[in-house]
């Protein structure tokens, strides 16, 4: 398959060297340094409006899209969620004040968590719409907060069915899953909220991250639409049968997988499940996660040593899993290109790894590549979601710069970190306090 396929929408080749929204990435990394995080705003637009012409097309009822802060979330970011309506999913305080910091209204900001401090708690019951209730002990502390204008309560359920993934670290809605609620604890639940006039109006449930088979999907929709009954929702309600929708991160794994599709399976069952329980068709709510923005990022690394050892060819490169952890983690499988003369033959087999003292800094692992020379850039698709977000100063790592592309401009909307902001929070052992 094409390598090229995996890279932002607007990605060419012109005088043998890749570009993205008509920008060099040459010129790029010379002007930003690099490790360098690009994201793609045309391949980002793209995604949001795949997801709003799936929904007009399959459902008939009112229904929503929500971009996953944890997957990348700046200011920046939270800005052009609003310009496509999303509603942004937050964990916890941090990700509730970074959105607000862009702009989300309260109305479209949704707080998860598995377990929420009181701290998290009281940023979302002040400043967000929608919070989904994990477990038992959240609502009893929810009620010792003293609330203004309380935001809407959603439960999750634990469906007891996972999604088919690449790892068991990225599924979440297997029985023994730390996520959610049982049938049991959601009607415990949801009698609580009555009994303390808790504005309970929706369902959530989540799978796992990173599939491409939805049937498992509907079992647990039917399962979440029977809790739906048995609780009684009436009149405008809400559902959420979560997200994980995967993307192709390796040409092995061409094409994408097609929204639409998925969009039609969850919109019809839903659709169906609601007729045959008599329950009202409620607000639809997806989570897409990374089919958002995942492609529309590129991680720009440049070559330092390269060791030929026989067979066994290594290409080191300045950065590696400090700002992208998911192979490390999860055994993720990244692919890439060089962007001078990506065309050239393919000539040897290589391993791409990182700078930093762990045997698991490994990016790419044998993937045919042309020879590659000290000092090249090296661009690795499909860089956009739970990398950065996931980022750490391991070594001393200070976190790269963040630009946003488009026709015609191109900017920071994340500085790189310096050396000041590593030492900012450190406290010299002579300023310790004494008794």
């Amino acid at each position: 398959m094409n390598r090229l396929e995996l890279f932002p929408d607007t990605t060419q080749i012109e005088n043998d060297s890749l570009t993205i929204a008509g920008h060099s990435l040459t010129s790029l990394a010379d002007l930003y340094g690099t490790p360098l995080y690009l994201y793609d705003r045309a391949t980002m637009d793209n995604a949001a409006a795949g997801y709003e012409s799936a929904l007009a097309s399959h459902y008939p009822g009112p229904a929503s899209v929500t971009y996953a802060g944890k997957a990348f979330l700046n200011t920046a970011i939270a800005q052009w969620t609003q310009e496509h309506n999303l509603f942004i999913d937050c964990t916890g305080e941090g990700e509730i004040a970074i959105a607000m910091a862009g702009g989300v209204p309260r109305e479209h900001i949704l707080v998860h968590g598995v377990n929420k401090s009181i701290a998290d708690l009281k940023s979302a019951i002040q400043n967000a719409g929608t919070l989904v209730i994990d477990n038992i002990t959240e609502l009893k502390n929810v009620v010792t907060i003293e609330v203004a204008a309380a935001p809407n309560f959603w439960l999750r359920l634990l469906p007891g069915v996972a999604v088919e993934t690449h790892h068991t670290h990225t599924q979440t809605g297997q029985h023994d899953s730390k996520f959610g609620m049982t049938r049991d604890e959601i009607l415990e639940a949801a009698s609580f909220c009555k009994s303390h006039n808790l504005p309970l109006n929706g369902i959530h449930f989540h799978q796992g991250s990173n599939f491409r088979d939805p049937s498992p999907l509907m079992e647990a929709i039917a399962i979440g639409l029977d809790m739906a009954g048995e609780i009684g929702f009436q009149g405008e309600w809400h559902f959420c049968p979560g997200g994980g929708w995967g993307v192709a991160y390796h040409e092995d794994e061409l094409p994408q997988p097609d929204i639409h599709e998925y969009v039609r399976l969850i919109a019809e069952n839903v659709i169906v499940g609601c007729k045959a329980r008599g329950l009202t068709l409620p607000h639809l709510h997806l989570e897409p996660g990374r089919s958002l923005v995942a492609r529309a990022g590129v991680a720009l690394y440049r070559v330092g040593a390269v060791k030929r050892r026989g067979d066994k060819v290594w290409i080191l490169t300045d950065g590696g899993m400090t700002d992208n952890p998911r192979p490390a983690m999860y055994e993720a499988r990244y692919s890439c290109l060089t962007v001078s003369g990506p065309g050239r033959e393919r000539s040897e087999m290589v391993s791409i790894a990182g700078p930093y003292c762990e045997s698991g800094d490994v990016i790419i692992r044998d993937l045919p590549m042309p020879k590659v020379g000290e000092g090249e850039l090296i661009a690795v698709p499909v860089s956009g979601a739970y990398q950065l977000s996931m980022s750490s100063n391991y070594n001393g790592a200070r976190r790269p710069a963040v630009v946003w592309l488009e026709t015609g401009a191109a900017g920071l909307i994340q500085r790189r970190e310096t050396l000041e902001d590593l030492l900012r929070r450190d406290q010299n052992l002579e300023n310790m306090p004494s008794d």
